[in-house]
């Protein structure tokens, strides 16, 4: 199942590689604005430290992701949490914290998976490699207990167990994820790149290194999904 399995996108992230300043005073502090909330710079920066402390326990190479690539990736999936709490709140979803735990051990099992197909020498380094650090486990267990449950609702009470099903649960899943993010009006700091509507992630955005002195300051990117 495409959307189900939270660690289906980690072999594109294994094998690529996934800053820039300028911020008015109403960003400052922040490294990004969702829906009434700030992702702040503080929390950002905390987060993109633990996953740097964790990927240096491993030798060189074997964990794809540098340390420039970890704000953007952090923050990506700091904004997917977001949606995602967002989606579930709009379907009248709740996650108990046992409902976490098991997402926590789905997870798990699949990075368990991933690693041994790919010949990897700990399940840690599929998370590390896709911007997750350790302290955001949690995070990562209620997005996949609220994905899980989302699915069964679009799907009359059960998960789908035919490709029809699939297909019609992951449209109706792409779905409320574009309307949750587009509810959110969602700003990226433009010190961090910009959100890439497709896969929530934060990418590149304009090289403000090369705007002019005394320029304006660039406004936070609050582009909205087609939806």
């Amino acid at each position: 199942m495409r959307r189900f399995t939270i660690l289906g996108g980690v072999a594109a992230a294994l094998g690529a590689g996934v800053l820039l300043s300028a911020c008015s005073p109403v960003q400052m502090g922040a490294a990004a604005i969702v829906g009434n909330q700030r992702i702040t710079t503080s929390t950002l920066d905390t987060q993109a430290s633990n996953l740097q402390k964790a990927v240096s326990r491993y030798p060189s190479g074997q964990v794809q992701m540098t340390s420039a690539q970890m704000p953007k990736a952090v923050l990506g999936w700091l904004v997917k949490f977001a949606i995602e709490d967002r989606a579930a709140k709009s379907a009248g979803i709740s996650v108990t914290s046992s409902q976490v735990q098991q997402g926590i051990a789905s997870i798990e099992e699949q990075a368990k998976q991933y690693a041994e197909q790919s010949g990897l020498s700990s399940p840690a380094i599929v998370l590390l490699s896709s911007g997750i650090a350790p302290q955001m486990m949690e995070n990562l267990g209620k997005y996949q207990a609220q994905e899980l449950l989302l699915a069964t609702k679009a799907n009359g009470g059960k998960l789908p167990t035919s490709q029809a099903e699939d297909k019609k649960v992951s449209a109706a899943l792409t779905r409320s994820s574009c309307l949750a993010a587009k509810s959110l009006n969602i700003r990226i700091n433009p010190k961090y790149g910009r959100l890439d509507y497709s896969q929530y992630t934060v990418v590149a955005g304009p090289d403000l290194l090369s705007k002019p002195e005394g320029a304006s300051p660039v406004p936070m990117n609050n582009a909205k999904p087609s939806c």
